[in-house]
């Protein structure tokens, strides 16, 4: 099928189960949904209207892509504990199983689901037909608005999604993300094996930038002795999650070889097509400088003066949107 504007494209596909709703976000993936209170109103749409059913828990399968590494943390034994006190608030989504007739496959709300198991009592659910598709796009926006996803559980999310047959529309639309965040997540997973990743964990203390360095070390052929080592060391998987992490960049650290700072400062030109300006951009790492010539090179800069305020938002909104 010919790539559509996103999440307009997905309403308009063709469910593979008959009599599946159409996805409830037509139009709004233009601009993929970037604010949290935003997609939680949309994750939210999907259980509007709908009858909140009782299910036994063992009638329902996990999600058939995993967004967790961790199960066990402070956060779901509070979260038992307030269902346990008052019930469970908020309904579990669900999808008629594809294959056996009378179960349930889980959309989103794992945690509320095991927490049911977990208490002997049954979960409260929203039943909805939808294909795969919509079912991965609403399972990484709920978790984008609630589940507070660490950046390497999301970058392996994004790429247990390419492994199965996902395009960088689809991952970027279930993971609220630009184009460049997700490019970012999946060189780190380029570079770092997910056995790695699965013995280091969740690493919730860790950030994006930290598993890009941690990634450029792995990723060197002379560090996989080293990789070996750390994991087979068994009180390496004694330690948190986030000190694994720190045990592992240490050691290959220290094995990195020095790189040798570049004292001159990078040129870089740049010329439009009529040839009109000529721009010389100077990097040296602590400064930048651009400086152009031509007869309207004046008047061009003046123009771009005016709009710097403009230009530095959606600088802080990139970055912003490339998120921890």
């Amino acid at each position: 099928m010919a790539r559509k504007n996103l999440l307009e494209g997905l309403a308009e596909m063709p469910d593979e189960n008959a009599g599946a709703p159409s996805y409830p976000m037509r139009g709004a993936g233009r601009s993929l949904v970037r604010s949290l209170d935003e997609l939680a109103k949309q994750a939210e749409k999907f259980l509007e209207g709908e009858a909140v059913v009782d299910l036994d828990p063992d009638l329902v399968e996990a999600s058939f892509v995993k967004d967790r590494l961790s199960e066990d943390d402070e956060d779901f034994h509070a979260l038992v504990e307030a269902i346990r006190a008052r019930g469970q608030d908020t309904p579990i989504l669900v999808r008629p199983h594809a294959r056996i007739e009378g179960r349930y496959q889980v959309v989103f709300g794992h945690r509320r689901l095991r927490a049911a198991r977990e208490l002997g009592r049954n979960v409260r659910a929203v039943v909805k037909t939808m294909d795969d598709r919509t079912h991965v796009i609403a399972q990484g926006q709920e978790n984008s608005a609630r589940a507070n996803l660490t950046f390497i559980e999301r970058a392996l999310f994004a790429r247990r999604l390419e492994e199965l047959g996902y395009d960088r529309e689809v991952i970027s639309a279930a993971l609220a993300a630009n184009a460049a965040s997700v490019s970012k997540m999946m060189s780190v997973m380029d570079r770092i094996e997910q056995e790695v990743v699965q013995a280091i964990g969740p690493a919730p203390g860790v950030g994006r930038e930290r598993w890009v360095e941690l990634s450029l070390l792995a990723g060197r052929p002379a560090n996989a002795a080293s990789i070996a080592k750390v994991l087979q060391d068994d009180s390496f998987h004694q330690l948190a999650s986030d000190k694994r992490f720190e045990a592992l960049y240490a050691a290959l650290n220290k094995t990195a070889r020095p790189v040798k700072k570049t004292v001159a400062a990078r040129k870089v030109t740049w010329q439009p097509r009529d040839k009109a300006v000529k721009a010389e951009m100077k990097n040296d790492g602590k400064a930048f400088s651009l400086s152009m010539k031509a007869k309207n090179a004046g008047r061009f800069g003046e123009f771009l003066s005016s709009r710097l305020d403009v230009l530095y938002e959606q600088f802080l909104a990139e970055e912003g949107n490339q998120g921890d």
